[in-house]
């Protein structure tokens, strides 16, 4: 049970004679725990047909008594409140006459954007209504719910209910009105487009859908969740409720996107509270010792009480470690050396300090490594490990600012840098040959948080700081380096950078949400190349992004450009039957050419 659900009813109990909630699907002892405080009954039942046959069964709970009330409201979870007051609204809209009034209307739209024909007609929108006795108490209403069709599909609901439901009784005669109508705001749907000026005029509700929408349809309409969120926090709404709930329900990118999560921080100290200080595990593994006195600068940066637990995974390593620490005077660090090279850095991370992630030991963990690349050139290589350790960790002020992010949100569970771009093809591939495993490995961890679909948020390059309880669901488990030998049944997707995958997923299954951090020079950096490679890569497709995101989505994978490839593209876009019936024979070709391609590159290499 998400908390944001039992704080909307809670505040909404004293405006209601009898509150009915109704589950669609399976409901806990806890959840059941928060809601009986809340409600008068809970019902629970299969999760079929939407919160529109959820709302069925509950008029079919109350059945005659209903005539007891003056009014009934019919709404759902899909919300977050009240952000401003209930009272007001019920006492505004008790002044209308109407039989009934929702909260926020939609305009009406031709074509049906739904079904691109026809019309989409004005309705009030359906999370929240509200019927009067003067129409509930009529054979009409009682026969538009004997009469209500299946709803197997998220557009049956929209397309045979809410799209329907103020026409059909509109034109039996009966009055609606909108609390905050949509003729009133710049947009036609202002529940999505316009929230901040629904609140602003005392709307006590804020959708959630503005969360968890496609990303380039909220950029194309320029909502900034950032701004939606300043907003409501202003009014003193709890925000933790907020983060809880989108971080266990939506996708990490999608999320980290639409809310804007990226924080560009100062290297002088602006945000860090020394009576809080925060007990700091830094967990370090190093296969490079040329690399450890770099590093130990790093997390000497750290403010507070800080514990360094050092691993590598040789003798030879290890004596030119201590050497290091010797010459420091850190004789007291921790160094262990891991008896497998398996998994490197994050078997090390996972195995070899237990005590780090004990109950209430420390308040953070760091995870950082000596990270370089044989297989990435040399300025690339360079790049990455920079770009991970500078946007962690570049200054005594940075880091602070980054704890300081903790000491302000005590759900945030993780922060790392975003998806590096520069010198890598991450972008449009981050999962790569992964994402199998990673789904098999959420489902043995128990992680039913939504998996990205294109590149996931992820800690790329391995090095993060983390609330060690946000890590639970990974630290819970025992694992031993054996599983991180190769996997027959995942040759090409090793465990450690799978796990790496899953970070921001395993935080938000526990309602820890993560952020990403950068700090001045590298959004500097970062913000100029990804223009520029946007801008070209915008070049040859009109319109706005979502519109050419769309386009080639359509159109399928280029391959490697060559005829076969755009005869496919051109069939998919203008003869899609056509292209489903070549499509085992193109990929057949693709196979035998890409495995001709790695002979000839074999032969090659042999020079």
């Amino acid at each position: 049970m998400e908390p944001y659900i039992p704080h909307a009813l809670g505040a909404l109990r004293q405006h209601a004679a009898r509150i009915v909630v109704v589950v669609n699907g399976k409901l806990s002892d806890d959840g059941r725990a928060a809601l009986e405080p809340v409600s008068d009954e809970i019902l629970v039942r299969d999760n079929v047909g939407f919160d529109i046959w959820g709302h069925k069964a509950g008029l079919d709970h109350v059945g005659p008594a209903i005539a007891e009330y003056d009014e009934v409201v019919l709404t759902n979870d899909t919300w977050f409140g009240p952000i401003r007051p209930y009272g007001p609204v019920f006492e505004r809209m008790a002044q209308q006459d109407v039989h009934f009034w929702g909260m926020t209307d939609h305009a009406r739209e031709e074509p049906n954007p739904f079904t691109g024909d026809g019309v989409l007609h004005y309705h009030l929108q359906s999370f929240w209504i509200a019927i009067r006795r003067g129409m509930f108490d009529t054979e009409a209403w009682r026969e538009y719910w004997r009469e209500l069709p299946p709803m197997p599909g998220y557009f049956d609901a929209v397309l045979k209910h809410e799209a329907v439901f103020t026409e059909h009784f509109a034109t039996r005669g009966y009055t609606h009105a909108a609390a905050f109508p949509s003729s009133q705001y710049p947009t036609d749907h202002p529940a999505l487009f316009n929230p901040d000026l629904l609140i602003d005029d005392g709307c006590p509700l804020l959708k959630r859908r503005p969360f968890f929408h496609y990303p380039p349809f909220l950029d194309r309409h320029a909502v900034i969740g950032r701004e939606i969120l300043q907003t409501v926090e202003t009014h003193g709404f709890p925000m933790p409720v907020i983060w809880h709930d989108l971080a266990r329900n939506v996708a990490p990118h999608t999320l980290n996107t639409d809310a804007a999560m990226l924080e560009v921080l100062s290297d002088l100290e602006e945000a860090y509270e020394p009576a809080r200080a925060m007990r700091i595990a830094a967990v370090v593994n190093i296969v490079h010792p040329d690399m450890t006195d770099a590093l130990l600068d790093r997390i000497e940066r750290l403010p507070g009480d800080v514990h360094v637990f050092l691993t590598t995974n040789e003798q030879r390593r290890a004596d030119a470690i201590r050497e290091v620490l010797h010459e420091r005077g850190r004789d007291d660090v921790a160094l262990r050396i891991v008896p497998s090279k398996a998994g490197k850095h994050m078997s090390a991370f996972l195995i070899e300090y237990p005590e780090v992630f004990e109950p209430d030991r420390f308040d953070l963990v760091v995870k950082l490594h000596s990270k370089r690349s044989a297989k990435k050139s040399y300025n690339a290589s360079r790049y990455f490990t920079r770009h991970q350790l500078d946007n962690l960790l570049s200054s005594p002020g940075y880091a602070a600012n980054v704890i300081g992010l903790f000491q302000r949100e005590p759900g945030l569970g993780v922060v790392f840098p975003p998806t590096i771009h520069t010198g890598v093809a991450t972008m449009g591939s981050g999962w790569g040959t992964y994402r199998k495993r990673a789904e098999a490995l959420a489902h043995d961890l128990r992680i039913d948080v939504p998996i990205d679909e294109i590149t996931p948020l992820a800690p790329f390059g391995g090095m993060w700081i983390a609330r060690p309880e946000a890590l639970r669901r990974l630290t819970e488990r025992v694992w031993t380096y054996e599983e991180f030998e190769p996997d027959s049944r995942f040759p090409d997707a090793p465990l450690g950078p799978t796990i790496e995958r899953l970070i921001a997923n395993a935080a938000g299954e526990l309602g820890f949400h993560v952020r990403t951090v950068l700090n001045a020079e590298h959004a500097e950096l970062s913000h100029t190349s990804l223009e520029f490679k946007l801008d070209q890569l915008s070049s040859t497709t009109p319109g706005y992004p979502v519109e050419q995101i769309q386009f080639l989505h359509r159109a399928g994978p280029t391959g490697h450009g060559g005829a076969a490839g755009l005869a496919r593209m051109y069939l998919q876009l203008n003869h899609p039957s056509a292209a489903r019936t070549i499509s085992p024979v193109y990929q057949a070709v693709r196979r035998v050419a890409g495995a001709g391609r790695r002979i000839l590159k074999g032969i090659g290499g042999g020079r």
